[in-house]
């Protein structure tokens, strides 16, 4: 029996968005191969709960599955066989479905039994590797697969590691005549040596010079979007955030956010000036 995709991430029917995205993260952290490469069971559940998370991340999807019309696996439901028999005692058959007696018609006159239509191609399944950068700003690339196919991905800004991409059409094809089976790249997000993530916010260490920071000034710091001016408030001390307004993650409509922790740097550790001036502070 299919298990319940709610059940899958340990949430109610009535979780909201975020809730959903919260246990969807805490499990991946928990069951991601990279943390347990020899438990096979751990590998199997976090295919399970990035299988749901596919569609209860998905406002559209997961309307659709609450409303019985797609199950666990996305696919659409087959017809409901006690629903159809209850159209015909009332007189009123909905031909859009398949009548019950068509398979006993056509037996007797020699139709013959009809035939299920061309079925869709098998998926195939990759690991993908995306930059830091790609991860925060969204990107198309030319990706190059384990059996030496290239794809073109696009990248939204906010994927995390273990969530999928799904590339229309881009598995096998089918061998009925049908639509090929889609490309699904699990994703594995690369660390950054300047960012820290923070949900859709991002942290940074920004070394200052000690006279910027007790007298402010403007220091040039790196941002995944490009080099900008920051500007340093006069009297600034170490472990100071400063934040620069949607320069983190780029959601569409919803960016995040970049916070600087300020580290103040003396200048000149030898400077004889700054020495006199630290003992007369010192002596006061």
């Amino acid at each position: 029996m299919t298990q319940d995709l709610y059940a899958i991430l340990g949430i109610s029917k009535s979780a909201s968005a975020g809730d959903v995205r919260r246990a969807y993260k805490r499990l991946a952290k928990e069951l991601h191969p990279d943390l347990h490469p020899d438990d096979s069971a751990k590998a199997e559940k976090f295919k399970r709960v990035t299988a749901a998370y596919e569609i209860l991340g998905d406002a559209a999807k997961r309307r659709q599955y609450d409303n019985g019309e797609i199950d666990a696996s996305g696919n659409p439901r087959g017809f409901d066989r006690s629903a159809n028999f209850g159209d015909w005692r009332r007189g009123g058959f909905d031909r859009q479905h398949q009548d019950p007696f068509d398979d006993i018609l056509s037996g007797m006159f020699g139709g013959g039994r009809r035939r299920p239509g061309p079925s869709k191609g098998q998926d195939m399944r990759y690991r993908v590797k995306v930059s830091f950068e790609d991860a925060v700003m969204g990107a198309r690339r030319d990706m190059t697969m384990a059996d030496g196919r290239v794809l073109n991905v696009a990248i939204p800004p906010g994927i995390e590691s273990g969530q999928t991409l799904r590339l229309k059409s881009q598995g096998h094809p089918s061998r009925t005549g049908g639509p090929p089976g889609d490309a699904m790249l699990e994703v594995s997000v690369g660390t950054s040596s300047l960012w820290r993530r923070d949900e859709d916010d991002l942290r940074m260490d920004v070394e200052v010079p000690l006279s910027t920071a007790l007298l402010g000034g403007i220091v040039d710091i790196q941002t995944p979007s490009g080099q900008v001016a920051m500007k340093i408030p006069e009297g600034s001390n170490s472990g100071a955030n400063l934040r620069l307004r949607h320069r983190g993650v780029q959601r569409p409509g919803r960016p995040g956010h970049l916070y600087a922790r300020l580290l103040v740097m003396i200048d000149d550790p030898k400077d004889k000036e700054l020495k006199n001036w630290a003992r007369k502070h010192r002596e006061t």
